[in-house]
């Protein structure tokens, strides 16, 4: 596994959304609308663009609520995963969110998301609970393991 040191982290803004909502299309069967992340951007979630060598490579979004972070979308593009960027995207998020406060990191995984789930294990996140249905399915609704990590 590489890690991407020389990674550059930017707030994104309206001008990412095409990229982000084209990239958000190409790797989830259920993804988020362009206008989900200007919405996000709008209500001022801390919405960040990873860039490697000049390139956007992944992005995030995180909505702060008092001393706690909940992370609601990361992403990184295909040819990028498995080499230890989506590790050094969380570094960043668990980061800034201690910068603005945060004592704990939630989110929402679903079951079947293999390599989501071995990320945040590895990156210290504990199972918490379920929810039942709340992810669309191809075959009718999935469930979401709930994670918490201490800041």
């Amino acid at each position: 596994m590489t890690v991407c040191e020389t990674a550059v982290f930017t707030p994104m803004s309206e001008d990412d959304l095409d990229w982000v909502s084209d990239r958000e299309a190409e790797l989830h069967p259920f993804p988020w609308s362009r206008g989900n992340f200007a919405d996000a951007l709008a209500a001022g979630y801390a919405s960040w663009i990873m860039h490697e060598a000049g390139r956007p490579i992944g992005y995030s979004i995180v909505l702060g609520v008092l001393d706690e972070a909940h992370l609601l979308n990361i992403s990184v593009v295909r040819d990028a995963q498995g080499q230890g960027r989506g590790a050094r995207l969380l570094a960043h998020l668990f980061a800034e969110a201690r910068h603005s406060g945060a004592r704990e990191f939630f989110l929402e995984v679903r079951p079947s998301n293999q390599s989501a789930l071995a990320l945040y294990n590895r990156s210290g996140f504990i199972e918490i609970g379920r929810r039942k249905g709340y992810y669309p399915a191809t075959d009718g609704r999935e469930d979401a393991i709930v994670m918490k990590a201490s800041l």
